[in-house]
């Protein structure tokens, strides 16, 4: 009876894998279905098309001028997705093209701290880097503005939003939707302080040495940062997944994009996620260490990451390949700012 029990408990879990695999199947057959059908419609209107480069530069020259207009026509009305306004939607656009341009200046000053030494490759040393002078002032200024606006997007969308998926799914986006929110959140209120006091607060590390010590005082102290370094690392864990699995697409319209640019865009995302998801475990890492020796100094943020790995054997290899992929990221998040779904 026992050899029964257990041969229909292997059974059920063999159908459940098959029904999980065969899910995630039927997932990526319906986003390459769509991707042909909307590849699909644009070969066909380019063949609808006149021959004339006049012609059809003039019609793209309308097109663009009757976007602009019901953009701006638009400004108060609902915004796509969870926006509650057209206005906060536009400014959450362009606080994710800041937020790729941080990324892009992180990947910059870790590219240049692998070949050359020297530099703070994360979120502050990345603004940091931009006010040398008045336009780039100017430049964090809006950036921060998009931030916030884009954090408030985000957050509406982890309350309430993606109800046209469901179960697992929809709870998973919700998470991401929150994390995304914290995070944007932080280099916008970085932005502001180096705006304000012309400091950006210090490092990332210096604030997670800070934040560690006073853990550590409270009581089960070192078992609150152990826990800081496992939700760290559960974010990494979910952030290679999400790169790996390509899940990233499922927020993307890309029929704003040009054709030829999807599949580059997905690379870039891939790649992004993927140096984002390491950096991530190795920050995780740092607490754990701090929780293990109760040594605050011994946690750090980003910029601590990235020096850690660059001390490694073959470091400076490591680290560009990391660099190189933040930068990707930036890139991403420059295509997801005009092709985002929500």
């Amino acid at each position: 009876m026992a050899t029964q029990e257990q041969s229909g408990d292997a059974t059920s879990a063999d159908t459940s894998r098959e029904d999980a695999a065969s899910t995630t199947t039927e997932k990526r057959a319906e986003r390459e279905t769509s991707r042909a059908e909307e590849r699909a419609e644009e070969a066909g209107e380019r063949a609808q098309r006149s021959d004339d480069p006049a012609e059809e530069a003039s019609e793209r020259a309308e097109q663009a001028a009757e976007h602009v207009y019901s953009e701006l026509a638009g400004l108060g009305a609902a915004g796509e997705g969870e926006a509650p306004i057209r206005a906060v939607e536009l400014l959450g656009r362009v606080g994710l093209i800041g937020y790729g341009l941080v990324h892009v200046l992180i990947g910059a000053i870790a590219v240049h701290l692998a070949l050359a030494g020297g530099g703070q490759p994360d979120q502050q040393g990345a603004l940091g880097s931009l006010v040398t002078s008045t336009v780039g002032i100017v430049v964090v200024g809006v950036v921060v503005v998009g931030l916030v606006a884009f954090a408030v997007w985000q957050g509406l969308a982890a309350a309430t939003g993606f109800r046209w998926t469901s179960g697992g799914v929809r709870f998973r986006k919700r998470v991401g939707a929150g994390a995304k929110t914290v995070a944007v959140l932080a280099v916008a209120l970085a932005g502001a302080r180096l705006l304000l006091t012309g400091s950006s607060g210090g490092s990332s590390s210096t604030s997670s040495e800070a934040a560690t010590a006073g853990l550590l005082a409270l009581p089960a102290g070192r078992l609150l940062v152990g826990a800081v370094g496992v939700v760290v690392l559960v974010i990494a864990v979910a952030t290679g997944y999400t790169g790996v699995a390509r899940n990233f697409s499922d927020d993307l319209d890309y029929r704003r994009l040009p054709e030829h640019l999807h599949r580059p865009v997905e690379v870039l995302g891939i790649v992004g996620h993927l140096a984002r998801a390491l950096a991530f475990a190795i920050v995780g890492v740092l607490f754990g260490v701090a929780a293990l020796q109760a040594d605050p100094g011994r946690a750090g943020g980003l910029d601590q990451a990235l020096t850690t790995l660059a001390a490694q054997p073959y470091g400076p290899l490591l680290l560009l390949a990391v660099a190189l992929g933040f930068i990707a990221f930036g890139l991403y998040t420059f295509a997801e700012s005009w092709a985002r779904r929500i």
